[in-house]
This record gives structure tokens, C-alpha cells and sequence, in this order.
């Protein structure tokens, strides 16, 4: 629990960019996201995928931790993923944006969507708002997306948003593929 702050206190305020979509909000973290997301990662399906261990977080703390790297990448570098909220009700759908954290195989777009929002579009939509931010905001010519082989329906993702599938990775001791979007095909295909 947070104690309550002396008269004039002041803490550090994360701000950053917001994105509106058709039907969704991308915007930095705040603490009332922490439980959403932890309750995303405890399905197995979803953790399998994007925890860092591959395993279900059944722990507040573990839950905390994860939303704290999350959104720490925002504080330490001024961009990271963003939470994804539905436009029409407020609700947390997932996490989709911009990832690099040390040692990462290259600048990402990367996408996390609650089991009970999929089959909408909805990590189509974040993932292209995301990758529109990332081409205006920084000079590179390619976004990786890192897919695990057995990832079907992240494929799926990367096949809407145009991407191509390049070469296998080692990421992190685990197989995945690298899936690439070219700035080039990126800007003919919104053209």
C-alpha cells in the first residue's frame, strides 16, 4: 500500500504519447493496470508466449514485477509498449507496442492480447498504430516482431500487418522466428 503524500509532495509523473484507433487507446501505464495484466498473464496460453519465463504468473508480486519491467521500459528509455484499452469501455485489453530491452536481437513491435479480447482485430489494429508511431518517431528501416514457431495466431499478426518471416533466432535459449516489416513496405502498403 502507498502511504498518503505530505502536502506539497510530488512524485515522478510517467507521461508519454497516446494513440487513438477506431476503436482503441494506446497509452503509457498506470498503477490501476497492473491487476489486468497480471490476470492476462495467468492464463497459460497467454504466458506461454509473452511471460519471460514461459510460465503463468500466479502471484501479485510476480504480476507487479512484470507490469514494473513493462513500464519501466518507458522511464529508462521514454517509449515501450503500451496498454491497449477498448475505446468503448475503458477495459485493459492487452499490451502492444515497442520493445528493446538490452541484449534484444533488434527493435520491436510486439503484441500481447487478453484471451477474452481476441478474434476482434483488435492486436492488428494496436500493432499498426504502434508500428506507424515507430516509423515517425525513430530512423530505422525494419521492426522485428519475434514469434515462437508454434505461435499460430501471432503469425496470423505479423501476416496482416504485411510483415515477412526472415530468419530463425535464439531468444533468450528459446527458438523463435524473426519476422520483419520494412519502412519501405511498410509506407507502400499505407500508400
Amino acid at each position: 500500500m502507498i502511504p498518503p503524500l505530505k502536502p506539497g509532495a510530488r512524485l515522478l509523473e510517467v507521461s508519454g504519447p497516446q494513440i487513438e484507433t477506431e476503436r482503441l487507446i494506446l497509452r503509457p501505464w498506470r498503477a490501476s493496470d497492473i491487476a489486468p495484466n497480471a490476470t492476462m498473464l495467468s492464463d497459460p496460453g497467454t504466458a506461454r508466449f509473452i511471460a519471460a519465463d514461459g510460465k503463468p504468473v500466479t502471484t501479485a508480486i510476480a504480476g507487479w514485477r512484470n507490469a514494473a519491467v513493462i513500464s519501466g521500459h518507458w522511464a529508462l528509455y521514454g517509449f515501450g509498449m503500451f496498454v491497449v484499452e477498448e475505446k468503448s469501455t475503458g477495459h485493459y485489453v492487452g499490451r502492444v507496442g515497442p520493445w528493446c530491452p538490452p541484449g534484444w536481437p533488434a527493435f520491436e513491435v510486439g503484441w500481447g492480447i487478453a484471451r477474452e479480447f481476441r478474434g476482434k482485430g483488435y492486436a492488428v489494429e494496436a500493432a499498426r498504430a504502434s508500428i506507424d508511431w515507430s516509423f515517425d518517431s525513430f530512423e530505422i528501416d525494419e521492426i522485428m516482431h519475434c514469434i515462437e514457431s508454434v505461435n499460430a495466431p501471432s503469425q496470423a499478426v505479423a501476416r496482416r500487418l504485411g510483415a515477412r518471416k526472415d530468419r530463425e533466432i535464439d531468444l533468450f535459449g528459446k527458438p523463435a522466428d524473426a519476422w520483419i516489416t520494412t519502412r519501405a513496405s511498410w509506407t507502400a502498403s499505407r500508400n
